[in-house]
C-alpha cells in the first residue's frame, strides 16, 4: 500500500503550525469538561476501571448505548474498535479476497481505497465539483460487474462535506440488494448535517448487508478516546471482524469505553455545543471569502465540519499551501492529499476545516498574510 498521504502531511505539520485550519473533528473537550456531564455512576465507573484487558466486542453497556444511536439496532449488531481506521482495516480484509471487485467514491479519506485496493480489483465513481461534488447513480452503476462485493461511501463525505440526497441514497440502497451487495457506509460526519432534514438514513438500519461505521473522533469530537464502531446485523460478519481484530488492538482502552459511555449519554448536549462552533466558524469564513473570493471559490457544505474548494491563484494550491504553513503557520490541505488512483481528483483544490473555536484566530492570521502579500 501507499503511504497515507494526509497522515504524512499531518505528522509533519498538525502539531507545529500555529493555527490548524485543516482539522476534520469538532470541538474538542478537556477530561474535565467531559466528566462534569457524567452521572455520579459513570463518574464512578470511570475513577475504578480496572486497567486491565477488555472485551473484545466493547463493553455491554457502551455497546447498549450505540445502539440507542440506531432505529433498529441491537447490542450484540455493535462490535467497538480502537478508532476507525481500525474498523476500516478489519472490515475490508474480512470482506475482501482476491478475484472480488469493490467500488468506492471519490474523493475520499485514503483508507477507503487504499485498503481495498490492497485486496482486490476496485473501481472508483467521483463526485463532480462542477455540479456542487453531485455523485451520478448512472455512472456508480456503469461500475459494477458480476463480481462486485462490495461498494463503500461517505456521506456526509469527508472532504467535500457532501450530502447525497436521499433519492440517491435510496437508489445506491436498490443497487446493493438486487445484485446482494454490500454496502459499507462511513457515517462518522452524521448528525452535523446544517439542515436535519437532509441527513440520511443510518445504512443498517435501512438494508439487510449494510454496514454503518461510526466514531467518537469527528461529531463529538473527542479523537483522544479512539473509540469507533461498525454496526451489521448479519452475525457472522461481525464474528469474522472480531476475530480479526483479535491480530490488531484485540481490545479497547477501559478508561476510553468508559467515557465515550458518558459522552454518548450526553450526546445531545455535545452535538448542540459542536453545531454552534460550525455555526459561528461558517459566519467568519463566509466573510472571509467573500473578501477574498478572487482566489477561492467557496460554497458552503451540506454537512460535516470540513469543505474542499478550489483555489484559484497562479501560484497554484501546492505552493500556495506550503508558502502559507511555512511563513504564518496556517494549515490548510492541499488537493495531493486526496489524489485517487482510481479516478480524477481536482488538483486545486484545499480542505478547510471548521469544526474548532480556534478557526477565526486562525482566519484573522490568513487575512493578514494574503493582504500583504498582495494580488495573485
Amino acid at each position: 500500500m501507499r503511504d497515507f498521504a494526509l497522515e504524512v502531511y499531518f505528522s509533519k505539520w498538525e502539531f507545529t503550525a500555529r493555527h490548524n485550519l485543516a482539522g476534520s473533528d469538532g470541538e474538542n473537550m478537556t477530561l474535565s469538561e467531559l466528566l462534569a456531564l457524567a452521572s455520579s455512576e459513570d463518574r464512578n465507573a470511570f475513577e475504578n476501571a480496572r486497567l486491565g484487558y477488555t472485551e473484545t466486542w466493547g463493553a455491554p453497556a457502551l455497546r447498549a448505548e450505540i445502539a440507542h444511536t440506531y432505529d433498529t439496532v441491537r447490542a450484540e449488531d455493535v462490535l467497538c474498535f480502537a478508532g476507525a481506521e481500525e474498523a476500516i482495516y478489519t472490515a475490508m480484509h474480512v470482506l475482501l479476497k482476491p478475484g472480488d471487485h469493490a467500488i468506492v467514491i471519490a474523493p475520499n479519506y485514503q483508507s477507503a481505497e487504499t485498503i481495498p485496493l490492497s485486496l482486490c480489483e476496485v473501481s472508483a465513481v467521483a463526485l463532480d465539483i462542477d455540479r456542487a461534488w453531485a455523485l451520478d447513480i448512472e455512472k456508480l452503476e456503469e461500475q459494477l460487474r458480476p463480481n462486485t462485493k462490495l461498494i463503500s461511501i461517505n456521506f456526509p463525505n469527508n472532504p467535500t462535506g457532501k450530502i447525497i440526497p436521499h433519492a440517491t441514497f435510496n437508489a445506491i440502497v436498490d443497487l446493493c440488494r438486487s445484485r446482494d451487495i454490500w454496502l459499507f457506509s462511513d457515517e462518522c460526519y452524521r448528525l452535523l448535517e446544517r439542515d436535519p432534514r437532509v441527513r440520511l438514513p443510518q445504512a443498517v438500519d435501512v438494508y439487510e448487508k449494510g454496514i454503518s461505521l461510526n466514531v467518537m473522533s469527528k461529531a463529538y469530537g473527542l479523537a483522544g478516546l479512539r473509540i469507533g464502531w461498525i454496526a451489521c446485523k448479519d452475525r457472522a460478519l461481525l464474528a469474522g471482524l472480531e476475530r480479526f481484530k483479535h491480530f490488531l488492538s484485540i481490545c479497547n482502552s477501559a478508561p476510553s469505553e468508559a467515557l465515550a459511555l458518558i459522552a454518548l449519554k450526553s450526546r445531545e448536549h455535545i452535538i448542540k455545543k459542536n453545531l454552534q462552533v460550525i455555526r459561528d466558524n461558517l459566519e467568519v469564513l463566509d466573510g472571509f471569502f467573500d473578501e477574498f473570493r478572487q482566489l477561492f471559490d467557496w460554497r458552503v457544505p451540506e454537512g460535516g465540519c470540513v469543505a474542499f474548494i478550489r483555489y484559484k491563484g497562479r501560484d497554484g494550491v501546492e505552493d500556495f499551501t506550503a508558502r502559507m504553513v511555512e511563513e504564518c503557520g496556517v494549515l490548510l490541505l492541499p488537493s495531493s492529499v486526496f489524489r485517487s488512483e482510481l479516478a480524477p481528483v481536482p488538483n486545486d483544490c484545499v480542505r478547510v476545516g471548521f469544526g474548532r473555536s480556534h478557526i477565526p484566530q486562525g482566519v484573522a492570521v490568513m487575512r493578514e498574510w494574503l493582504a500583504a502579500r498582495g494580488p495573485n
